[in-house]
């Protein structure tokens, strides 16, 4: 049997005019935020919407303000990865905060091979968002190419590292933090407590804040011993191979900059392992101050705090500007700066 309530039409937009005793496109204007209703008014339709259970039609109003209220948010990485690393999350979380806020959904999307890019390429170009957010890029990534064609506006996470403007170059709309200014922070603090043997367990070198955080350690030790540069992949496995390396190659090294907190929980792990005291005998600075891996590790780890959240919600909130939220999204970068946060591990 067919359950009567279920099948019941769903209100319109001329029974909540008809209820609160007013015009369909005064309804309208109030059910789609737009200004010049008087309140009294607007209290009146909030009230019929309410009584009714009136819900918006999404589909009939992008055919009208060609906008869909939602945006998708690429990460160029596996699900293993982005599940499993907190970085993602605390990103997402901003995002999502600044997105909810103006009432439009995240569509996530990630990429683990050739058939996902393609996937990804086939869903922007087909006009289910309004912009895409896209970070972890890697330099050899195609996916730059693919959402140029898809058309959609675009704000990347990110320093891009390619040199067409409208494919991620220079002229992208990113966000990112002072990579290379916080690496130097955390070597010169690594210098001024009298360390002379300083390594650096790098990020994946195709993307560039791994690069521009190697800039920052080499601006302070220009002249380090090559074998003190070990390249890591993000990962605390990668930390953790990274460091069992420079043990092994520089057995006599006394500080160790990790490119970022997961990594440096990994290099932590081996010295421990190795019965290497820190910071006695080996002080560990990460990057991040992502506060489940830096408060949690033993010892509490020395880190640059980025304000990866925030940096989310500005993503977000350059990227509604732009389809028409408010003031233009910046046509370059915005980055944002880095403060050195002192723990127990240097």
């Amino acid at each position: 049997m067919t359950d009567e309530s279920s099948a019941a039409p769903r209100p319109t937009l001329e029974a909540v005019a008809a209820r609160a005793g007013v015009s369909r496109a005064t309804v309208s204007r109030v059910v789609n935020g737009d200004a010049g209703v008087r309140e009294v008014l607007a209290v009146k339709v909030r009230r019929a919407v309410d009584e009714l259970g009136y819900v918006p039609n999404r589909a009939a109003r992008s055919l009208v303000t060609r906008r869909h209220d939602a945006v998708a948010v690429v990460i160029a990485e596996p699900e293993t990865r982005v599940f499993a690393d907190p970085f993602f999350a605390l990103q997402l979380r901003g995002i999502s905060k600044e997105l909810t806020a103006q009432d439009v959904q995240l569509v996530l999307l990630l990429t683990e091979g050739r058939d996902d890019h393609e996937r990804v390429g086939r869903y922007l170009a087909g006009g289910h968002v309004d912009g895409a957010l896209v970070f972890s890029l890697h330099l050899d990534d195609p996916l730059p190419g693919i959402i140029r064609r898809a058309g959609v506006p675009t704000v990347f996470g990110g320093r891009p590292g390619w040199s067409d403007p409208v494919s991620g170059g220079p002229g992208a709309p990113y966000v990112d933090c002072d990579n290379r200014g916080g690496a130097r922070e955390a070597v010169r603090h690594l210098v001024r407590l009298g360390r002379g043997r300083v390594a650096h367990i790098t990020g994946p070198l195709d993307q560039t804040s791994a690069v521009d955080r190697l800039d920052g350690f080499r601006d302070v030790l220009a002249d380090a011993d090559p074998r003190l540069i070990v390249e890591g992949d993000f990962t605390p496995a990668g930390g953790e191979r990274a460091m069992r390396r420079l043990l092994d190659v520089c057995p006599d090294v006394d500080a160790v900059f990790a490119a970022n907190d997961l990594s440096a929980s990994g290099a932590l792990r081996v010295l421990r392992e190795r019965g290497r005291r820190v910071p006695d005998d080996v002080a560990v600075i990460g990057f991040d101050d992502m506060l489940p891996v830096a408060e949690q590790v033993d010892p509490p780890l020395t880190t640059v705090r980025q304000d990866i959240e925030g940096m989310g919600r500005l993503m977000a909130r350059m990227l509604l500007r732009g389809r028409g939220e408010g003031p233009a999204a910046s046509p370059t970068g915005v980055v944002l700066p880095t403060s050195l946060v002192r723990r127990a591990s240097a």
